[in-house]
């Protein structure tokens, strides 16, 4: 078909794509469906070929309206897109049409209609533009009354959202939900964490708790036989220092033959009851630093952030909190 400008630009409207794409597809169809035909085929094309890229950048969103709040992740490979208006674009549109029709999973969104496509469409279509794996991902949801969100620096990187038990000021709202975002909480509080994870945690924290003890006789045995510990710390300590000529082959050995003996007279004798109360306090400490109204508030140290909460409003607490983030942790 004819190319004219006037039909570039309408093809870029229709589809999102870039000026140089719209003029090729368009060269290479006969008219205009045909045109974006080619563009989503372009677009399955780009995301069978980078399938098994890692998408780790991306924009993440959260909105929440008439009594219901959304989080969502659409990625990509690149800083560079994550950062292109016509990207960041799509992501709100997807998320303002999750949040419109209560979508309650990824399925449900990816399945809604995007104008004479499915949103799973439109990310493959995009694809297409950018030339990077794109996927949707992150998708959380909160049904309640008095939702609030938070956009970590308006940067799209990290958003939190959460439901308050009775409405609030917007600012108090925020608060908590910036106390999300910076806490990463594991759950509201200890009945919300499972039985599964207390126990894992208090079983690492036994076995922590056993190896201080082993070596904390390991190092007075060291010093009472007139050897410095840390020129034993390890391996590569001890070979480097006697290299130095700070410790000598003899001292090499007559110190490992301490720390064998040691270790094993100290962990066949352990006073497990004592074990157990320092890996009880270990776990409090974990569910205290990990639930949300056990926290310090972020605001002022000397308030949890129940105790914040219960200062704006005797029964005000956290029925409800989502997190989302690009980042590792």
């Amino acid at each position: 078909m004819e190319v004219t400008m006037t039909e570039i630009k309408k093809l870029r409207e229709m589809t999102g794509a870039g000026l140089a794409d719209c003029k090729k597809a368009l060269a290479e169809s006969e008219d205009m469906d045909a045109a974006v035909a080619y563009l989503r085929k372009k677009g399955a094309a780009v995301a069978a070929k980078r399938s098994d890229r890692e998408a780790a950048e991306g924009a993440v969103l959260v909105k929440a309206e008439n009594g219901f709040g959304a989080i969502i992740a659409l990625k990509c490979e690149t800083d560079f897109v994550a950062k292109n208006a016509d990207f960041v674009a799509l992501a709100q549109t997807i998320l303002d049409l999750a949040v419109a029709n209560k979508a309650k999973n990824l399925d449900e969104v990816k399945a809604l209609k995007l104008g004479d496509q499915t949103v799973a469409e439109a990310v493959t279509e995009r694809s297409g533009v950018t030339g990077e794996k794109m996927e949707l991902d992150g998708y959380q949801v909160i049904e309640a009354e008095n939702i609030y969100t938070y956009n970590h620096m308006n940067r799209n990187g990290l958003c939190a959202m959460l439901a308050l038990s009775e409405a609030a000021d917007a600012e108090v709202g925020k608060n908590v939900a910036m106390q999300i975002a910076s806490s990463s909480p594991v759950a509201i509080d200890e009945n919300g964490v499972s039985q599964e994870v207390k126990d894992n945690e208090f079983n690492v924290a036994v076995e922590k708790s056993k190896e201080e003890q082993v070596a904390k006789a390991v190092e007075a045995a060291i010093k009472k036989a007139g050897f410095n510990p840390a020129h034993f710390d390890s391996e590569d300590h001890m070979e480097s220092n006697q290299a130095k000529g700070w410790i000598t082959a003899e001292d090499v050995a007559q110190v490992k033959e301490i720390i064998a003996k040691t270790r094993e007279e100290k962990a066949a004798n352990l006073n497990e009851q004592m074990i157990k109360n320092i890996a009880q306090g270990r776990l409090n400490k974990f569910l205290k630093e990990n639930c949300l109204l056990s926290q310090e508030y972020i605001w002022d140290k000397n308030l949890t952030v129940a105790q914040y909460l219960q200062s704006i409003s005797k029964n005000l607490t956290v029925v409800d909190f989502k997190r989302f983030t690009l980042s590792a942790e």
